[in-house]
């Protein structure tokens, strides 16, 4: 028997209302930056190859004095792959994340000159180095418009239908094609606050949102 075929998405919002809803997340925070503290493009890297399955407080506590004492590959070969673990094992998988790493370190001083290329393939071939974390620092430090999904982007882009898709691929393409080009720098920054603060996954605070008017999301909270 075949399978039915699953329903189709709802589509994005029109054009108008991506533009005054990225025009109001501008005027509220016009500047926006990751949460990830950093120094350079390498502890950026580092961090953000930290923050999978952890939150962004976790990882810039364990950091801290890291990055005070780390902010090049050889330096981090230097520390070692035990002082590493010591340093972030606050973290959740720290062993598994502290050999990345200094794989990765590896790899920046042998293959790139201990500096950080600046294209999403070549950061892909870095050992704990995926399509997110990659356009985070592609974003963040070298300011191509990537747009890094995680959870919180995923939930909000189909949530509002500013970026509606099955995965987390089909939603970044749903950005890069939906949000106009002014805002698509920071749009990334700005969905992430938006899900991390206000459309949050098991009660969004719609009383506070800015985008309320123009969301068509049924469930609102009261």
């Amino acid at each position: 028997m075949a399978r039915s075929a699953s329903p189709r998405l709802p589509p994005a919002l029109p054009y108008a209302a991506q533009v005054e809803i990225f025009s109001r997340f501008r005027a509220a925070n016009p500047h926006p930056v990751t949460e990830l503290e950093y120094t350079n493009a390498f502890t950026l890297l580092v961090a953000v190859a930290l923050s999978a399955q952890a939150t962004d407080i976790g990882v810039n506590k364990a950091t801290k004095r890291l990055f005070q004492r780390v902010s090049t590959p050889q330096e981090m070969l230097e520390l070692g792959v035990e002082a590493l673990t010591d340093e972030i094992k606050t973290i959740g998988l720290y062993r598994q994340k502290a050999k990345n790493v200094i794989a990765l370190s590896r790899r920046l001083v042998e293959e790139y000159g201990g500096e950080v290329p600046q294209s999403r393939a070549a950061l892909m071939t870095l050992p704990g180095v995926g399509r997110k974390t990659a356009n985070v620092v592609l974003n963040s430090v070298f300011h191509f418009p990537a747009q890094a999904v995680d959870t919180h982007i995923f939930r909000v882009g189909n949530r509002t239908r500013i970026a509606p898709g099955r995965d987390v691929e089909a939603v970044e393409r749903a950005v890069e094609d939906n949000v106009p080009v002014p805002f698509q720098q920071s749009a990334h920054h700005w969905l992430i606050l938006h899900g991390r603060y206000i459309c949050q996954a098991k009660r969004p605070r719609c009383k506070i949102c800015p985008i309320e008017d123009l969301c068509p999301y049924e469930e609102k909270t009261e």
